[in-house]
């Protein structure tokens, strides 16, 4: 079931309208729980491709409630290897023999995020964060409406048990009409940026693309090199835009049916390195990762390591592996490895210039050199351009990625490069420039108060999400469903 389809529309009105209809907190549990189970369906065609799903959910449900019980690190490292294992086989991983697979199509979908939900309640119950009788764990009705939320199904985000729990404690709150305004709002901002703003950069992007892929390109080395950045920017851009206007969407849904999902993204192209960057794009996964596999790993190193001299060295090696295998998570072939090298080395180089630059200046002149406004900018060009061109992982194969390589060579990648980050800084420093001047003269605050203005935005919005996906037919699907 697509979230842009007229279906899915009229699903979320119906579950919506049914949810609303009582304030019994085990009506509404059992209504979610339908609309979950209805959702999922939507993706097969026969009940045994359901089937690798379920066996999953069981086995991490398993593993959850026997470590609630369990002190022994051995059995959570094993449950933990366990359930990755698990999902590596499922995840049909291309370096896998191909006995290892299972021979009848089945679901894919959803795996890894209900992979990071039964990691979590794994091991926060193993280390006492959370207790059977206050969690998900506490009933299968619980557990399932958490790890197969149909919000958060395809693409996140990744919600806390903890917090899911506390919301579900609320559910029987009336909705008033400054929620349900809220909602919509959310809604429509999201479709505007899935329907209208994502498909024009997908668009753009998919023009471009055909000549940066082709074998044999039909322009100068120069205009390719220029081609290949553009393409770059416009994928950056229907990501973005594309990944955070399903977030809106899901949120403002989320508000209608009782639940406060986390947010996900916050201005990421503000950022000023990537370690920055990765706080505001997809920051429920940032934050995952941070918890449960850099922290670890920087307590592990540390403990080993007794000069305090080379702990900000451990922190390097520690962003590393940590954004080496966010990086791999993304898919399952060849060249998400690369995208994972890249994301490991972005990082670590942005840590290792905090480090060289903390030294040669100390905290408080570093700190003095990061205000200025040019040094501002061309980090945030840096940063936006190092991003665009690693994401090219994301769109290309192996084969098309060795050839693009080819064709532009390590000159090309620079220029590509230079151009990205130049082009990016220039751009926000107008737009910086016109935003600061029309706060100044106080338009924003005007118009971010007046009702009647703010419905008939909210009416022009729907009327370009009409006009927009008849000229395309249809918007893009989801990006981040195929990881």
């Amino acid at each position: 079931m697509s979230f842009t389809s007229l279906n899915f529309l009229l699903f979320v009105v119906a579950v919506a309208l049914l949810y609303n209809a009582s304030r019994s907190i085990l009506y509404r549990r059992w209504v979610l729980l339908a609309a979950n189970l209805i959702f999922i369906g939507s993706f097969v065609t026969q009940p045994l491709q359901l089937a690798p799903l379920l066996a999953f959910l069981g086995f991490g449900y398993a593993i959850a409630v026997a470590l609630l019980r369990q002190s022994s690190g051995f059995a959570l490292g094993l449950a933990i290897g366990s359930l990755i294992a698990a999902f590596v086989i499922l995840k049909r991983y291309s370096f896998l023999a191909g006995n290892l697979s299972l021979p009848f199509p089945y679901l894919e979908v959803g795996l890894s995020y209900i992979l990071f939900r039964l990691l979590q309640m794994a091991i926060d119950g193993y280390s006492g964060e959370i207790r059977r009788s206050d969690s998900p764990l506490q009933s299968p009705l619980s557990f399932l409406n958490y790890t197969c939320n149909f919000l958060c199904f395809v693409s996140g985000p990744i919600q806390r048990s903890q917090d899911f729990t506390e919301a579900e404690s609320r559910q029987a709150q009336v909705l008033d009409a400054d929620r349900a305004f809220a909602a919509f709002a959310r809604i429509i901002k999201g479709y505007i940026k899935v329907a209208v703003v994502s498909a024009i950069a997908f668009y753009l992007f998919t023009n471009l693309s055909e000549t940066v892929l082709s074998n044999k390109p039909v322009v100068s080395t120069f205009r390719f090199t220029l081609m290949y950045a553009a393409a770059a920017v416009a994928y950056t851009a229907y990501l973005y835009y594309n990944f955070s206007g399903y977030m809106d969407i899901v949120i403002g849904i989320g508000w209608l049916l009782g639940q406060e999902l986390p947010e996900n993204f916050d201005k990421p192209f503000s950022a000023r390195g990537l370690l920055e960057f990765w706080t505001r794009w997809h920051m429920t996964l940032s934050e995952w990762f941070k918890t449960y596999l850099f922290n670890p790993l920087m307590m592990a190193l540390g403990g080993r390591v007794t000069n305090p001299a080379a702990m900000p060295y451990l922190g390097v090696l520690a962003f590393f592996i940590t954004f080496f295998v966010m990086g791999v998570w993304h898919g399952s072939t060849a060249v998400f490895v690369i995208y994972g090298l890249l994301m490991g080395a972005g990082v670590s180089i942005n840590k290792l210039w905090q480090i060289y630059m903390t030294k040669r200046l100390g905290k408080k002149g570093y700190k003095a050199f990061g205000e200025r406004k040019l040094y501002q900018y061309a980090c945030r060009g840096v940063t936006f351009a190092y991003f665009s061109i690693a994401v090219t992982g994301l769109w290309v194969d192996m084969p098309q990625l060795a050839a693009l390589g080819g064709h532009l060579g390590l000159g090309g990648l620079v220029i590509a490069f230079a151009a990205i980050a130049f082009g990016f800084a220039f751009m926000a420093f107008i737009w910086d420039a016109a935003l600061a001047l029309l706060n100044g003269a106080g338009v924003v605050a005007r118009l971010a108060y007046a009702p009647a203005l703010r419905q008939f935005t909210l009416a022009g919005q729907v009327l370009a999400i009409l006009a927009i996906t008849s000229f395309f037919h249809k918007a893009p699907e989801f990006v981040y469903k195929a990881f």
